[in-house]
């Protein structure tokens, strides 16, 4: 039975999650190998760093930097390093949205699913609800349907259990991995399972949400294997917490599930359901950025529920969800900046400003515009940016913009003036800026305007994706 399961591992849903790390150790290239050996079929012991068993893992390394979009280096670098130690899930690794080997599905569309018990870490009533609600989202756009039973076998059995729970895939505690599912198969298939010595639920605090971690499982159960949209339900890392009553499955997702089993034929075409939300593309020529800021050295490009990172060690703009990094940030940001002073970025949406020091919220955030000295009848921030040499920072306003002391932290007086006086050559509202090299950078649509402080002259105008190395 055990030699069973591990020899069809490869098409069968297993979710494992993980904690970001600096440079490799010793320890960290122990855990490289585990991470390889699970998801990219790694098969040589390469710590004797026999010849052949170092090129496997070089080769590993490449795939999996490849699966990511990251640098192709074949080495345990910085980046691939920090990727490993993400929130994941534990299915091995394939490329745009994709079902196991072999396409195993239901061979009916009415399923089958029961609780077998709870986690005290939420309600009954919680666990109910987020089950539900995680099953709907695969329902909403398949004909696919689930009928919840109480007693004997479902198609899907949800349980909850620690280390050992009786499928040769013990959990490993907390931290790691949060859950496993298999893919659609008499038996054991269908199944999900979630770590006990994990923290869910119910909403937006410290934990893991139930209902993304059981949406993305179902994905398994129904037949389908990983992403690598990093938009995608389906992709590997964990995204954090969504709304289950307005959470819309992206489009990758809906491609997925569609392929096998086709769409729901039972829509209403007066209430048509909200689009499919696509991943936004750096190389997309219409792409019109969010805000940009920079951390530590890093650019940061922010558009929907995505950001871009961008440094002079990767060759390529990382993508990330917002909220993978920041649970407590919202989506769609207006603006940010980094001041030059304490180095903490603001993020600011809506009449509210949020303060990071380097990856963290600081305590009392999210405060209002006011609290900057901005007039209480400002509702929204277009754009931010710190000036180096005058030490100021700059808020643009529709078509106006103020100018901020960080040192006293009050408003200059004789603001706002309008963009066009104080920024010849630009006018109108600006998207997003910051300062690179000595020059400011003003981004209005797709194009961003290169522009001098000092001399106050236009010298360029690009493309967006200028900056993030298309």
């Amino acid at each position: 039975m055990k030699t069973f399961h591990l020899s069809i591992l490869v098409s069968l849903a297993v979710a494992v999650y993980s904690v970001p790390l600096l440079s490799p150790t010793e320890e960290d290239e122990t855990l490289a190998d585990s991470y390889l050996k699970r998801f990219y079929n790694l098969t040589e012991q390469v710590g004797s760093k026999a010849r052949n068993g170092l090129f496997e893992r070089y080769e590993k390394v490449s795939e999996m930097q490849r699966f990511f979009r990251l640098k192709v280096t074949g080495t345990l670098d910085h980046e691939t390093m920090h990727m490993m130690k993400k929130p994941r899930c534990g299915v091995p690794d394939v490329a745009a949205f994709s079902t196991f080997q072999n396409s195993p599905k239901w061979q009916t569309n009415q399923l089958t699913y029961r609780i077998v018990n709870y986690t005290p870490d939420m309600s009954a009533s919680e666990v109910d609800f987020s089950i539900e609600k995680a099953l709907q989202v695969w329902a909403k756009v398949s004909p696919l349907t689930f009928t919840r039973i109480y007693s004997g076998n479902a198609d899907i059995m949800v349980s909850f259990g620690g280390r050992e729970h009786g499928d040769f895939y013990p959990f490993d505690g907390p931290d790691g991995t949060l859950a496993h599912a298999f893919a659609p198969s008499p038996g054991i298939g269908g199944d999900a399972h979630f770590d006990e010595d994990e923290t869910f639920t119910f909403g937006s605090s410290r934990g893991y949400n139930l209902f993304m971690v059981a949406a993305h499982e179902f994905g398994h159960s129904m037949g389908l294997s990983h992403s690598n949209d990093v938009g995608a339900l389906m992709y590997p890392i964990y995204q954090g917490y969504n709304d289950p009553n307005t959470y819309v499955l992206p489009r990758d997702d809906v491609n997925g599930i569609q392929s096998l089993y086709g769409p729901n034929s039972d829509v209403n075409p007066d209430k048509p359901d909200p689009k499919p939300p696509t991943t936004p593309d750096a190389c997309d020529p219409t792409l019109v950025l969010d805000a940009v800021t920079t951390l530590r050295g890093e650019q940061m490009f922010f558009k929907d529920r995505f950001f871009w990172r961008v440094n002079s060690q990767s060759s390529t703009a990382q993508q990330n969800v917002i909220k993978t990094y920041w649970p407590e940030l919202p989506d769609n940001v207006d603006a940010a900046y980094e001041s030059g002073e304490n180095y903490n970025v603001y993020i600011f949406k809506g009449s509210q400003v949020w303060a990071l020091s380097g990856y963290d919220v600081i305590r009392g955030y999210p405060k209002s515009l006011s609290s900057l000295g901005l007039p209480r009848t400002v509702r929204k921030v277009d754009a931010a940016f710190y000036d180096e040499q005058s030490r100021k920072t700059f808020f643009f306003i529709d078509e106006n913009y103020y100018s901020y002391d960080e040192a006293r932290k009050t408003m200059d007086d004789g603001f706002p003036k309008r963009i066009g006086d104080g920024f010849p050559g630009i006018g109108g509202k600006v998207a997003a800026a910051f300062q690179n090299q000595g020059y400011t950078y003003l981004f209005k649509g797709p194009y961003v305007y290169e522009f001098s402080l000092r001399s106050k002259r236009l010298y360029r105008v690009l493309r967006n994706s200028y900056f993030l190395t298309c």
